[in-house]
């Protein structure tokens, strides 16, 4: 017993022992209930807030209390898509928009069909000036809630801020703008108003719509008197716009003496003059002609245009085209090449079109015209056969219609195909008729959002001929005074006489190109650029056609004076290495 009392004491070592590890552990305590009354009271606090409802954020926003709900939600985690719109937007009105953007796009991700989110980080955009990207956040808009009309006059307000009218025009029109109060003319034309009056699709007074100012682009285009204009909107103070048509007219030989001098000489470098006179008694009634006297391809055309009845609707084109040319076939323009077949050939018509101008959609032109053609010192050798040199009258129906297939004017991108036909009668010894069928497809591309400083070009066109064609009715890809399938590379004339570009009955034909502004003052401009054309023409004559696809590159110079375009291109021939340098005129 004594012995098992004593075991159950603990020694005086164990009872230190314990001693200390009481001794150790006896301020923990304190701290431990510290804590837990701190961790309480904390809980107790949080219990006390409450996230705001949204009909109370909702309160507060309408009465711009901006940093009362920042005060109140920025305490809130996590915050729903909901408070990331009131939070965000209030950040934004008070200037911090870096927050704001980081809690509009938290909101967005929660509710990606909620347009309100790109609408406010559009407003971010926009007040820093970034107007491409508030377009681009603005369409998105858009696209979730096409009826917002909000959304739909901000973003006609940025593309009219950028200077693209026909984007501004598009969006303001869903909710019925802009309405315009006056059409100012700077400078005043000296065409007759009232024929100017109806060019305008639209009026004072009333709503200017996108497809009316496209109708009025095309009529203007329609008098020939306009080399160069625009349209701008300018704001007023009763919310409405006045329209001003800044234009540059040609009137008489010239609007100057240099004008009227560089029209008429333009073509002396190539042996020829351009007598022209516009605007006859202010009627848009324009004369147009070219003299050319070079021995191997002597030239008379002249057309003489004008409004019919006096409206702008419709336009008349009485045209006659005299010639006398030189040929030498070949392969090539350049190098030892044989030559193929000559002769030379006279040729001549008259002809009638009539041209509409209803629509700035839809252009369509139909005519006739009657012809007469011979052929002298034939050297056919084994190129030419009599269908080819068939000569004597010719009478021949033209049309053509064009159409606008898409435009994208946010991305001031448009597309627009046309397609022509000519059908004719030859009557020689042995009648013959023979189709000629030609479209095209044209892409127009600016690729920033304002200006013209890079403008981008990409054309296909195509064509096809049924029955017996004599030989000046063939296609020709190359560069030639007298022909519109231009490959840079390839020159149609040798020592001045026409033959050396590939000719056929069917072809195909891809034209690329892009310019950069490199100067411009109002009166001139300058640009450059690069170029590649690609084509293919057949012919069932194995001498005649390009037998392979042909691939030309280079770079093209634009110089625009007085309304004019001289073209000076180099080309090289990435099939035979050719090299050409070539002058053009353009239209």
């Amino acid at each position: 017993m004594l012995y098992a009392m004593c075991a159950s004491q603990p020694s005086a070592r164990a009872i230190r022992t314990r001693d200390r590890r009481i001794a150790f552990y006896r301020p923990a305590w304190p701290i431990a209930l510290l804590l837990l009354c701190l961790c309480l009271g904390q809980t107790a606090r949080a219990a006390h807030i409450q996230e705001p409802t949204t009909q109370v954020l909702q309160q507060l926003a309408d009465a711009q209390q901006w940093p009362q709900i920042v005060a109140l939600l920025e305490r809130v985690h996590p915050r729903d898509a909901e408070m990331d719109f009131f939070y965000g937007s209030a950040l934004a009105h008070m200037g911090r928009y870096a927050d704001a953007e980081r809690a509009l796009r938290s909101g967005r991700r929660a509710a990606p069909a909620d347009s309100r989110f790109p609408v406010e980080l559009a407003g971010i955009a926009f007040r820093q000036k970034k107007y491409p990207q508030a377009a681009s956040l603005l369409r998105a808009a858009v696209r979730l809630n096409p009826r917002d009309s909000y959304a739909n006059d901000f973003l006609a307000t940025v593309y009219f801020l950028e200077g693209n009218l026909e984007a501004a025009l598009k969006y303001w029109n869903r909710v019925g703008k802009p309405m315009i109060e006056s059409i100012q003319m700077e400078p005043q034309p000296r065409v007759s108003p009232a024929l100017l009056d109806h060019a305008f699709a639209f009026s004072p007074a009333g709503t200017l719509r996108l497809r009316d100012l496209l109708t009025t682009q095309a009529r203007i285009r329609g008098l020939g008197i306009f080399p160069q204009y625009h349209f701008d909107l300018t704001a007023r103070n009763d919310g409405r716009f006045d329209v001003q048509f800044r234009n540059w007219e040609r009137n008489g030989f010239g609007e100057s003496r240099w004008a009227a001098l560089f029209l008429f000489l333009r073509e002396l470098p190539f042996q020829g003059v351009d007598p022209e006179y516009y605007n006859v008694r202010r009627q848009a009634i324009n004369f147009v002609s070219m003299v050319r006297w070079d021995a191997q391809k002597r030239r008379i055309l002249a057309h003489f245009s004008g409004p019919f009845e006096h409206g702008a609707k419709y336009r008349y084109d009485f045209v006659t085209d005299l010639r006398n040319e030189n040929w030498v076939l070949r392969n090539s323009f350049a190098g030892p090449v044989p030559a193929l077949a000559s002769f030379n050939t006279r040729y001549g018509f008259i002809g009638f079109d009539l041209a509409s101008f209803a629509s700035g959609r839809v252009r369509w032109s139909a005519g006739a015209q009657l012809s007469h053609r011979d052929f002298r010192n034939v050297n056919a050798g084994t190129v030419l056969t009599p269908q080819m040199l068939a000569a004597g009258y010719q009478l021949k129906q033209v049309a053509d219609a064009s159409v606008s297939l898409w435009r994208l004017p946010e991305r001031r991108l448009s597309i627009d195909a046309q397609a022509a036909s000519q059908a004719a009668r030859l009557w020689s010894q042995h009648g013959e008729a023979f189709e000629k069928l030609t479209g095209s497809l044209n892409t127009h591309w600016f690729p920033r959002a304002e200006g013209d400083d890079y403008e981008t070009q990409q054309i296909l066109r195509t064509g096809k001929t049924f029955g017996q064609v004599p030989f000046d009715e063939l296609f020709m890809l190359g560069l030639e005074r007298d022909n519109d399938l231009p490959m840079r590379a390839h020159i149609g004339t040798r020592d001045g006489r026409k033959g050396s570009a590939p000719m056929g009955r069917n072809y195909f034909l891809v034209s690329w190109e892009t310019d950069k502004n490199l100067y411009s003052n109002g009166l001139m401009t300058l640009k450059l650029g690069p170029f590649l054309d690609s084509g293919k023409i057949t012919d069932p004559s194995t001498s005649l056609g390009s037998y392979k696809w042909l691939w030309d590159t280079g770079v093209e110079t634009k110089l625009r004076v007085f309304g004019s375009t001289v073209a000076f291109s180099y080309g090289k021939d990435l099939r035979s290495g050719n090299n050409a340098f070539y002058v053009t005129l353009l239209p």
